[in-house]
């Protein structure tokens, strides 16, 4: 049995959740964390273990006990139709809008429930859409829900209620989306739950915005009563990722709790009755942020400028590379090799894409390619760019035309699969992965993408099967490594990562 924690352990323990979990236990609140790593000790396999805290303290934790910890640190309180303030504004005024400007056009919708708990707040949103949007079938929607418990995203996969969980529901929605068990409980429509993709992210440690995790370019991001639970430097570090993520208009909602000068310093906020949300302006940019977007035109002008030049160019293959084996080559060979100014350059674009000043990386790049319009580092990376700016439309016809003209990179198929899909053709981007896997059956974040397509499809054992494809060639990767495309995750990371996702599955 485990000792009373003394206070200077209590300090380590603080300490030691903050640097490795990014929660925020104050010392008034060390008695919740007491109690919360004593009911958290036997499954640690700490229950009997006299020296708990220095047990705990020895290395940086696995996972598996980041799970563990997560799961008795974090509270799973929520329900239906919360925080009814910031909900009658995004149905009343927020959704509307959107949904009026891409009516005619792209009918497109990307929503993100960050921290989302056991499911009940993207479910919300889900039935929302489907009382705003009469042709929702005509439309392509991604729907997101991703939280760092295990269980809690178990729950959700599984759609089953209490009544505590709908009491703020109107009777006319529980009865129309609701159906009651045996047990009393309350099963969510299949319809509602097959609109949300649920899967596991940690907001401190993981990559976002990405296309490995589909976090890019996103409309509205619900992220309510997960930043009080993090520290100061943590919750700046989230937000801001949270901002990169959002496209320009796009909008973030907290808890009125957690309003804060952070929030207001890379967001503007704007004041509705009872509540305040955050919208993306690029007129109010955050530190380092360059103003202005690239006009549409303007991209694809200098993309039909860039590619002219590139297919008006003889093929850049050797003759002796039709003997080599196209599905093992390295990446890093079938690329063309730059100068030292242009590899300055290219270094200059990456930085302003990680530090998410996406215009400048698209001036840059389209400098560089104008020069070297087949350097395939730099197309892909455009492709990046064009898909966090929400540049979809533009991000495909990059692809298609560098496909055009490389027939045998797989990176170029992988992209253009993955912009698919965040486009809703399925179909054509199943094709581009098989592609990929033909030119390449060695090319991880294929294996995994593919994963994930199948699993929207509730294909599970098919899904299951590509996340074990991955898995095993994960197993030949240094845990230090980063596979190609896998946008900065280690192999380690990858790996628990994809162990994370499958355990959220359900058999069919």
């Amino acid at each position: 049995m485990i000792d009373r924690i003394s206070h200077s352990s209590m300090q380590r323990l603080s300490d030691f959740i903050a640097s490795q979990l990014g929660l925020h236990y104050p010392r008034e609140r060390w008695s919740d964390l007491e109690q919360a790593l004593r009911s958290a000790a036997p499954e640690l396999g700490l229950n009997d273990e006299p020296r708990f805290v220095d047990r705990l303290l020895a290395r940086r934790l696995t996972q598996t006990e980041t799970e563990v910890l997560a799961k008795h640190l974090t509270v799973g309180e929520t329900y239906f139709f919360r925080e009814k303030a910031s909900l009658d504004i995004l149905e009343g005024q927020i959704l509307p809008q959107l949904i009026r400007s891409r009516m005619e056009g792209n009918k497109r919708l990307r929503i993100w429930s960050a921290g989302c708990c056991t499911g009940e707040e993207p479910h919300t949103i889900a039935i929302l859409l489907t009382r705003l949007i009469p042709d929702l079938h005509d439309w392509n929607v991604t729907l997101i829900g991703t939280d760092i418990n295990q269980r809690f995203l178990q729950m959700a996969s599984e759609g089953i209620y209490n009544k505590w969980s709908l009491r703020g529901t109107p009777a006319c929605i529980t009865e129309r989306y609701f159906k009651p068990t045996r047990d009393g409980r309350f099963e969510l429509s299949p319809d509602i739950r097959k609109m949300v993709t649920f899967s596991y992210l940690n907001l401190v440690d993981d990559c976002y915005p990405s296309l490995l995790t589909n976090t890019n370019a996103i409309d509205i991001i619900l992220c309510r009563n997960v930043l009080m639970y993090f520290t100061g430097e943590h919750a700046q570090k989230v937000i801001r990722n949270l901002h990169h993520c959002l496209i320009d208009g796009g909008w973030l909602l907290v808890s009125p709790s957690e309003t804060s000068q952070i929030l207001s310093s890379h967001l503007t906020p704007v004041s509705f009755p009872d509540a305040t949300l955050y919208k993306k302006d690029t007129n109010k940019p955050p530190i380092a942020q360059s103003p202005g977007l690239v006009p549409d035109q303007e991209i694809r002008k200098s993309i039909g400028r860039l590619y002219e030049l590139a297919l008006s160019r003889e093929p850049q293959i050797a003759q002796e590379q039709t003997t080599v084996d196209a599905s093992v080559a390295p990446v890093e060979a079938q690329e063309s090799r730059i100068g030292n100014q242009e590899e300055s350059e290219y270094t200059e674009s990456t930085i302003a894409f990680e530090q998410g000043r996406y215009p400048e990386a698209a001036e840059k790049l389209l400098s560089l390619l104008s020069r070297l319009p087949d350097d395939a580092k730099s197309l892909a990376l455009l492709t990046h760019v064009y898909a966090n700016l929400g540049r979809l439309a533009e991000a495909k016809e990059l692809c298609e035309r560098a496909i055009a003209n490389d027939k045998l990179l797989p990176r170029y198929h992988y992209l253009l699969a993955i912009i698919l899909m965040a486009l809703g053709e399925t179909d054509r981007a199943m094709k581009s992965f098989k592609r990929v896997l033909y030119l390449d059956q060695n090319f991880i974040l294929a294996h995994f993408a593919l994963g994930n397509l199948t699993r929207r499809q509730r294909r599970f054992k098919e899904s299951k099967r590509h996340y074990k494809n991955a898995l095993s060639l994960l197993g030949s990767c240094r845990p230090e490594e980063s596979p190609p495309e896998a946008e900065g995750m280690t192999a380690a990371r990858l790996k628990e990562f994809i162990r994370s996702t499958i355990n959220t599955e359900q058999d069919e």
